[in-house]
């Protein structure tokens, strides 16, 4: 495998056998630039409203400031294949910085800013940017980071500043225009380190191609359009905020939305005023969960959302409910950082009549369900969810060995199990690695959690496997209550034997004051195996 620590690519023999026998498909297609093509074509049109900071950005506007971002860059070094850093909260510059690296070939390298100092230093040793732009939030980080992992430069964002240094560039650069670089969709133009469960984070390779397919396979049953206006509340770093539907809706013309962070409050208030407009949502199940836990909940206008989209995390079937009786049909989807994201979709005709439901394969997706023995399962059986298409990425930045094992030929190996209905319908049951036995039984977390949240009193809720000498592994229930409640094991086991079969149900209760998670919403699992699993931990008899 080629150097990736200095070379943007593998060279094209190396990288030719890396995909083989998995094309893209992309081959030769040429990038184009989405911000200039809609400034010319409609200049005034609003891009970007951040709410964060109270600024709108036409595309003119956008496109200016793009421009004199890939100056600056161009200015400190930052050539083709170089890595440039981001540790921010939400804000325009997250799109400044994408674009400004397409524009000079660079690849931004989007970083999680929940993780602590120690987790950067090893990604931004993977990485080596030459870069790392920060909120000024996070400036004691960036300037340990920086002597760390030998990062040349950092550019502070930092709006209570009257000198931010962040905007002082961009005045400084106005008006410089970017000279053309011929780009293809085999570029890689964004690193996205995943969270995994155990080890060392491994970066995604994002392509030009891919985020142009998945804006296709996305926008297209989204109803994504030059009149979208969609509010993100998911962080920008994470695949689910940029393209699920940020980077799609600016490929449209339509209007993105920012607020800083996640507030279950605000983000209610925003999509019920008239004046945002507000068409189009998405969030993994947490923000609808806390949303509808919300005391505004119940009177918030949401009558001008035409797509609420969920993924992520399998969906309680229960919060889906709950949005439907307030008229809001939530749209399943399946996808991972790997694909870009989207891979299978729920049509809104079908919302309904397949609750619970991802969907069916996306226009440009392959999908198959495989079983131990790596044959086609048929309707009803589990097994792991495979897929393939020109949204794929081409592997983990400096890791040959994870790129090789993630992938059946040019099937990416997804890590969850899925099944399908007779109408090849697909349901996501849980991740492979989630997935517990019990008395020779696998058992699924999703569903038995789902039966949790059936109990009044949860307001959270998750299961794992733990130690049992006589079972093998037994569930734990994870629970955080609603204020003013109380729940013990007996009313736990009483309330899932007329629901789940025995060997599902939970045979320890721990209450906690809330679940882990990350900054996306998902539940950290494994944070509750170190904290429930670890040693000294009770066995079970």
């Amino acid at each position: 495998m080629a150097d990736l620590t200095t070379a943007y690519t593998p060279d094209p023999a190396e990288q030719a056998a890396l995909r083989s026998p998995r094309p893209t498909g992309h081959g030769a297609v040429r990038a184009y630039d989405w911000i200039r093509h809609h400034a010319d074509s409609r200049p005034g049109k609003e891009a970007v409203r951040d709410l964060g900071t109270s600024r709108r950005f036409t595309y003119a506007q956008l496109d200016r400031r793009i421009d004199a971002m890939a100056a600056y860059l161009r200015s400190i070094g930052v050539q083709r294949g170089d890595r440039v850093a981001v540790l921010a909260h939400n804000g325009v510059e997250y799109f400044d910085l994408q674009f400004a690296c397409a524009r000079t070939g660079a690849i931004a390298v989007l970083l999680n800013w929940r993780l602590t100092v120690n987790e950067l230093d090893y990604i931004l040793n993977d990485s080596s940017p030459k870069i790392l732009v920060h909120d000024a939030s996070f400036a004691d980080a960036a300037s340990e980071l920086k002597t760390r992992c030998g990062i040349g430069t950092l550019l502070r964002i930092d709006a209570a500043d009257p000198a931010n240094p962040y905007e002082a560039v961009m005045t400084a650069f106005d008006g410089q225009k970017a000279e053309p670089l011929v780009l293809t969709h085999d570029d890689v133009i964004t690193i996205m380190y995943t969270s995994g469960t155990t080890g060392h984070p491994k970066g995604a390779m994002i392509t030009h191609g891919m985020n142009f397919w998945n804006c296709v396979n996305l926008g297209i049953p989204a109803g994504i359009g030059l009149d979208t206006v969609h509010l993100n509340v998911l962080p920008l770093f994470h695949t689910g905020g940029l393209n699920c539907y940020s980077n799609p809706v600016l490929h449209a013309g339509g209007t993105v939305v920012l607020v800083r962070t996640f507030d279950p409050g605000q983000a209610l208030r925003v999509i019920g005023d008239p004046a945002q407009g507000i068409t189009h949502f998405f969030g993994v199940p947490a923000p609808y969960q806390f949303m509808m836990q919300h005391p505004d909940f119940a009177t918030t206008d949401l009558s001008r959302l035409r797509i609420a989209g969920v993924g992520g995390a399998p969906c309680a079937l229960t919060i889906m409910q709950t949005w439907a009786e307030r008229g809001v049909t939530m749209l399943q989807g399946f996808g991972m950082t790997e694909t870009s994201p989207a891979a299978i979709f729920l049509e809104p005709s079908e919302a309904l009549r397949k609750i619970g439901s991802t969907g069916k394969a996306l226009l440009h997706t392959e999908m198959r369900i495989v079983n131990d023995e790596g044959k086609d399962c048929g309707p009803n059986e589990i097994g792991e969810l495979w897929v393939a298409g020109p949204h794929i990425t081409p592997g983990y930045w400096n890791k040959p060995e994870a790129t090789k094992n993630s992938f059946e030929g040019r099937w990416l190996k997804t890590g969850d199990a899925a099944r399908t209905d007779e109408e090849g319908f697909v349901y996501i049951v849980d991740r492979w690695k989630d997935m517990y036995i019990s008395g020779g039984e696998n058992v699924y977390p999703a569903e038995v959690e789902n039966v949790l949240y059936q109990l009044p009193q949860v307001a959270e809720a998750a299961i794992i496997g733990v130690p049992s000498e006589r079972w093998g592994e037994v569930g734990l229930a994870v629970v955080a209550l609603k204020p003013g409640t109380t729940l013990d094991q007996v009313a736990v086991q009483v309330h899932c034997e007329s629901r789940l079969a025995r060997f599902k149900i939970p045979q320890q209760l721990a209450i906690v004051e809330a679940l882990p998670r990350n900054a996306t919403g998902k539940v950290l699992k494994r944070v509750l195996r170190d904290q429930f699993v670890g040693e000294g931990a009770p066995r079970i008899s």
